[in-house]
Parts: C-alpha cells; sequence; structure tokens
C-alpha cells in the first residue's frame, strides 16, 4: 500500500508538471538563449548529459555588501541568471547528488559551460542535504513514556505530559532558534567534545553563548538528562557514519523557475528576527524603498539595506530608562566560536517590525525595566485585567526626519499588525501566556495626542460560554465552566492578525503540555465589540485530534485562517464551515467546529518513531499571499519551513519547495511581499525575508556568515531574463 509520503509525492509531481516542468532530465540539449548585457547564462552537464533542477549560484563582492543570485538549471541543463549588477562573479553549481563544481570568474553578459560534479560518496551528498533529513533521525521517547516520571524513572520531568508535547517542545522551542540539523547543530564542535563524553559536551554547549537561559529553559521542560543523552545519541551515530534514511528531490517544474537574491546586512555578530519591506494591506507601498530589520536581543542597531543601490546600513534605536536590562547582562557559558566575548548587546529585544500606510516604522521594542509605570494602575482597561508588568513595547520611527517615538504599554508586545479600520488601530501579540491579554493602540488617537496612555488598550480573553452572545461576568481560567457565566482563557496571543473581512481579530497561542499550565494550543478569534476592554469576546479552536503545536497565523482575502503545526502540517481554518453554535458550555474546550479544518502533511520524512501522517518539518511562521505577489495565486499560503531551509507554497493542496541551497542552513522566520511595480511583470514584484537563526555562524561560512536579506522572484520560465 502506498505511504502518505508517496502519495503525496505524486500529486506534487502532478501538480508541479502541470506547472510547467517540461521534459525529463538528460533530454538532448537545445541551444541556449541568447543573453542580454546584464545576465549570465550557460548549460551545466554532467558524465551523462545535461544536468536539470541543478542550482547555479553567482557571487560577487565588488558592490557595497556582498551579493549572490541563485537559479536553477531547465530541464535541459541550461540556466539564465538575470538582472546582475556589473561586477565580477564567482559563479558555481550546488545540486543534490553533486558536490560543489570549482568556481568560475564570470561578468554579466558572458555565456558559461558549466560542469556538475558527483558526489563520491553518498556520505558526501548527504552533506548538501537540509537539516530536516538529518534530525529526522532524532530518537524520541516512546509514547509510553508519558507522563514523565521524573529523576527517579525516566529523566522526564513529569509536567511532560505527552509525547506530542516533547515534539512540540522540540520544534517550538529549539528548532524555533537553530536551523536544528544543520551542520553545526549535528555535529559537536571539538571545543565541547575535547575530554568530555558525549553527553557532558552537549550539556556544555547547550550551556554557552548568552541564549543559555532559553536553551536551559527548554532543556528543562524536556528533562535536562535525557534530552542531553538522546541529542548525543544522535550526534554520536551521525560521526560513526549514519546517513539520512529518505533523500531529497532536485527542483521539479515551476520551482525551476525561481530566483532568489541575497544582500549582506547587520554584522555576523548579531541575528535578525524579522525584516519589512511594505504595509500587507497594500503592497505597492515604498516601493524599492528601503528593507528593515528586527535583531532582537543581538543589538540596539536596527539594520536596513538599499536594493537598488545594494548599501547595508544600521538605526540605533533609543530606549526611554537608562536602567533597561541588556542581553550584556545575560548569564553565558564559553562559546566555541567566540570564546568569551559576549557578542550580544542589544537592551531593546526588537522583536516584531512593521510599515504603516504613511511609511512609517514600528517596532516591538523593550524601552524600560518590567514594572508597569502608574498610569497602568488607573488605565480603564486595569478594571478588566490589571497588568503588573510588561515586558517589550512600542516605538515608532520616521525615516524622513529621523525623529524616534517611545511609546509605552502596559501590555507585553511580540508581533504586530495594522488593522482595517479607520483609526489604523495597531493590534499586538504578548508572545507568551503570563498576561493572559490582547493589547492595541488606536494610532489616529495617539497621532492627535500623543499621549501613549489615552491612545491604548487591552482585553483578557473570555469565551462565551453562557451562550447568550455579549460578554458578562466570567469564571477564571482555573475555575470550572459555570453555565451563568463566561469564562476566561488564561492564553495570550503569539501570532495576531487582523481580517480583512469581518473587523475580527486573530490570534494564536502555543501549545503548553510541557509546563504546569497544560493548556493546547488555540487558534483563537477575537470579536472587539464596541468598547474592547469591555465587550470583546473569543472564540477558541484546537486543531484536529492527531494534529497539534500551532505556530504563526495568517488570514486571506477570503476569510480563511492559515496556522503551521508542530505534528507537521501546514492547518486551514474555514470558520464559514462551522456548522453548529460557536458558543455555550463547549466553547471552553475549543472543539465546537471540527468541520473547520483542514490539514496538509508538510513534505519531507518523518522522525521514526512518530505518526507518519505528521512530518518532521517544521515551520515557524506562515504568511499569505493575498495579492499574488509571488505569482502562485493569490490567498497562497507560504511557510517558512527551516527543516527544509525554504518557502513551502501550498498551490492547490499541493506544496511548491522554494529551496534556498546558498548557504546551507537558510532559516527565516517571516515572509513580505512588494510589488515595485505592477507593470514590470515578475521583475516588479517579489517576496523578501531574513536569516532568521539566532546564530548564523551555525551555517554555511561560520563566523564570517552575515545575516542576510533574501529576494524571492518567479519567472515564468527558467530562462526568462
Amino acid at each position: 500500500m502506498p505511504t502518505a509520503e508517496s502519495r503525496l509525492t505524486r500529486s506534487r509531481l502532478l501538480l508541479l508538471a502541470l506547472l510547467g516542468a517540461g521534459a525529463p532530465a538528460g533530454a538532448e540539449p537545445a541551444p541556449p538563449p541568447p543573453i542580454s548585457a546584464n545576465a549570465l547564462g550557460g548549460t551545466v552537464a554532467g558524465a551523462r548529459g545535461p544536468e536539470a533542477g541543478v542550482w547555479v549560484i553567482a557571487e560577487t563582492r565588488d558592490l557595497p555588501t556582498r551579493f549572490a543570485k541563485i537559479v536553477v538549471t531547465d530541464d535541459q541543463g541550461r540556466f539564465v541568471i538575470p538582472d546582475l549588477p556589473a561586477a565580477t562573479y564567482q559563479v558555481w553549481t550546488r545540486g543534490y547528488g553533486l558536490v560543489d563544481a570549482a568556481k568560475v570568474e564570470a561578468r554579466p553578459g558572458e555565456r558559461l559551460d558549466l560542469r556538475a560534479v558527483p558526489a563520491p560518496s553518498e556520505r558526501e551528498a548527504a552533506q548538501y542535504y537540509p537539516g530536516l533529513y538529518w534530525y529526522a533521525l532524532l530518537g524520541m521517547p516512546s509514547a509510553s513514556e508519558f507522563p514523565g516520571t521524573g529523576d527517579r524513572g525516566n529523566r522526564i520531568p513529569p509536567t511532560m505530559k505527552s509525547q506530542a508535547a516533547w515534539v512540540d517542545t522540540i520544534k517550538n522551542m529549539c528548532q524555533s532558534c537553530h536551523a536544528l540539523g544543520s551542520r553545526g547543530i549535528r555535529e559537536v564542535p571539538a571545543f565541547f567534545r575535547t575530554g568530555q563524553d558525549s553527553v557532558t559536551a552537549w550539556a556544555m554547549r547547550t550551556q554557552a553563548g548568552q541564549a543559555q537561559a532559553y536553551m536551559a529553559l527548554a532543556m528543562g521542560s524536556l528533562g535536562a538528562d535525557r534530552a542531553n543523552a538522546l541529542f548525543a545519541d544522535w550526534s554520536d551515530r551521525i560521526a560513526a557514519g549514519e546517513l539520512p534514511f529518505a533523500k531529497p528531490e532536485r527542483p521539479q517544474g515551476v520551482e525551476r523557475n525561481i530566483v532568489v537574491t541575497s544582500w549582506d546586512w547587520a554584522s555576523p555578530k548579531h541575528y535578525q528576527h524579522d525584516a519589512i519591506s511594505t504595509d500587507k494591506r497594500n503592497p505597492r507601498l515604498n516601493a524599492d524603498g528601503l528593507i528593515w530589520g528586527s535583531p532582537e536581543e543581538s543589538t540596539d542597531l536596527v539594520p536596513t539595506l538599499d536594493p537598488l543601490r545594494h548599501v547595508a546600513g544600521e538605526v540605533r534605536h533609543p530606549y526611554l530608562d537608562p536602567k533597561t536590562p541588556s542581553s550584556l547582562d545575560a548569564a553565558r557559558g564559553p562559546s566555541a566560536y567566540w570564546g568569551e566575548e559576549p557578542i550580544w548587546d542589544g537592551h531593546t529585544s526588537i522583536h516584531n517590525v512593521m510599515l504603516d500606510e504613511a511609511g512609517k516604522v514600528w517596532f516591538t521594542a523593550r524601552l524600560r525595566p518590567r514594572e508597569n509605570p502608574a498610569f497602568c494602575r488607573t488605565h480603564p482597561s486595569a478594571a478588566a485585567a490589571p497588568l503588573q508588568v510588561s515586558d517589550r513595547q512600542l516605538s515608532l520611527y520616521d525615516p524622513a526626519t529621523g525623529r524616534w517615538e517611545l511609546i509605552d504599554t502596559c501590555f507585553t508586545t511580540h508581533h504586530l499588525y495594522f488593522g482595517h479600520d479607520p483609526d489604523n488601530t495597531l493590534w499586538t501579540s504578548a508572545g507568551g501566556p503570563a498576561s493572559g491579554v490582547v493589547g492595541w493602540l488606536n494610532t489616529r488617537v495617539f497621532r492627535e495626542t500623543r499621549d501613549a496612555a489615552k491612545a491604548q488598550g487591552w482585553t483578557p480573553i473570555i469565551v462565551d460560554t453562557n451562550g447568550n452572545g455579549r460578554r458578562d461576568a466570567h469564571v477564571e481560567a482555573d475555575q470550572p465552566v459555570d453555565p451563568g457565566k463566561d469564562k476566561r482563557v488564561m492564553a495570550a496571543f503569539y501570532g495576531v492578525m487582523p481580517s480583512p473581512v469581518d473587523g475580527s481579530i486573530w490570534g494564536q497561542s502555543m501549545d503548553r503540555g510541557f509546563s504546569r499550565i497544560d493548556q493546547p494550543g488555540y487558534i483563537i478569534r477575537l470579536d472587539p465589540g464596541p468598547d474592547p476592554s469591555r465587550t470583546a469576546l473569543a472564540e477558541i479552536h484546537q486543531p484536529p485530534e492527531g494534529s497539534f503545536g500551532p505556530r504563526g497565523l495568517d488570514v486571506g482575502l477570503d476569510g480563511v485562517v492559515w496556522t503551521a503545526l508542530s505534528s507537521g502540517h501546514l492547518a486551514r481554518f474555514d470558520r464559514a464551515q462551522c456548522t453548529g453554535p460557536l458558543n455555550g458550555p463547549g466553547a471552553a474546550e475549543g472543539r465546537l467546529c471540527p468541520e473547520g479544518w483542514r490539514l496538509y502533511r508538510f513534505p519531507g520524512p518523518q522522525i521514526r518513531g512518530l505518526d507518519e501522517s505528521g512530518s518532521a518539518e517544521h515551520a515557524y511562521y506562515v504568511w499569505v499571499d493575498r495579492y499574488n505577489v509571488l505569482g502562485l495565486g493569490a490567498n497562497v499560503p507560504i511557510a517558512s519551513a527551516n527543516g527544509g531551509e525554504r518557502l513551502l507554497a501550498l498551490v492547490d493542496g499541493t506544496f511548491v519547495s522554494l529551496r534556498v541551497p546558498y548557504p546551507l542552513g537558510f532559516f527565516t522566520k517571516n515572509v513580505d511581499g512588494r510589488i515595485d511595480d505592477p507593470a514590470a511583470g515578475w521583475k516588479g514584484r517579489g517576496l523578501w525575508t531574513t536569516s532568521g537563526t539566532r546564530a548564523n555562524f551555525h551555517g554555511e561560512g561560520g563566523t564570517e556568515a552575515a545575516p542576510k536579506v533574501f529576494k524571492f522572484q518567479l519567472r515564468p520560465d527558467p530562462l526568462a531574463q
């Protein structure tokens, strides 16, 4: 009987063929196309003829910042790298089943005949596989070992309730910050191995650098002794020669039409969480303008990129209070890459960045110590949910004047998106569940008054469990449902997105099955009502049985909600498909609309011992291409699938894989789409993102690897210029 993976592969290949797969590899070569003065082109051949589905990379350091372009050969081994700035390039080939060919020097306008070099062994071929194929080898505790029995049993904490919670922790706490299967992770540096057994080496490496507190939290949730032993067994087996049990396919069909452009920005010692190029509500905003980044804990320097002049710059983010904590204060162990040097120096913890309708830049940023100012205690929203602390607030930068505005908020901020209302309300997520509120800033009021207290508000998440359609007195999250009252859910948004359809606000909360909270992940619909602090009502929806771990969320122009699941799925939720009431006593469980869900298994192998209906693949976030910026259709969801080092676009139920092969270890947390020139076809539009790993030095290039900006464009065919 065919497996779910084989069925998916067949349907994927059928779609890709319909989208333009062309003739099979090894066909008779056709004459190479004419090459324009600003392009490079030619053929790639191996010992058996033309090589189809091979990447060709052109890179230069002649420009103000390092620049590269990547394309894929067509079914006859031909390639064209379009729109290259005048410079001298190093050009080489990379592909599955191959090792890198020697680099060739070339300038735009030249035609090249490149060689594909077969890998001399399966082991050398596998070094170019995405990390997904390596971490699928990771051992997992069996389902029968949960809940954990602690130090006197299986060394898994009793708070770890299920195997699903373990998998979710690995993906949403480990893989969400690092490219888990990349070479820099699967091979333990000699710095930690020398004189140590493997378990101790893993314990030491997870205590290295300035992120050790977060790593300690993750390892403690898993049970550090048990987790270190499993990671050590994984890396030992790989060191002894174990290879991935599955192999990736070369790009097919429309996947060969991709053009990926990259620029270095920021410093190799810093990392970027997100990048933004435009306003999600209007992808024509900021045409050809600067790309902006968010460096989170690593620095207060906000990077910029001018993609027309190939110039990387930076702007320093200020903060309100000199006592604002710094990442320099974090405890750290010695690094295999940086020794005792603290490479992060950030106070502002800039997590997310967004452009508004006027092209001004908004950030979620830390401006002060955690304790809230006095106005938070008397704010009208405090009557519904008093807040004592806030970990991150808001800021606004005007590129035209260079002026900063620092906006103190009582609620913690994490992600931020603008609503579709006349006030351009800025809705935020809080990240973790601690605050249990959703916060917002009325930007019209703020612009008119510059009064942050007056412009902001927040609400707890209240579910209509008494079923009367309005918000009433409620029981708290730790109390049983009262049929005469509503119920508070102690969740908070991680992903957040105002609906373009009906004024509702959608959010996604994290699965907490590894903690004392023991709360599943939800997607949440918030209806603000006329006075959100007092009138907002929420619906909660759990993913279907057998799936788990929502992370990230977006909403199409059709009102359909998408989220990525750590069970290895992209999930679709269409509230219009719900057939029964969504309030009443059962609303507190989040199971009232199973018919609204549909799951799509991510391509790639599954970790051995786990349910084959899922995948080892994991996506940090999901972004919906509402306006067909990429060219695969309107309202196409695109997942930042870091295991496969790619973007995954779901087109008519089948995934199109857009892998970035250089540098190895591509890892991103967000996607953004901009239309620079609507009359220029594919050349006038593209998707933008940045390398989002906390440790670029784990990937190809080591300590010289700076974060990169990536632009994805889709041509009508692999040779379009």
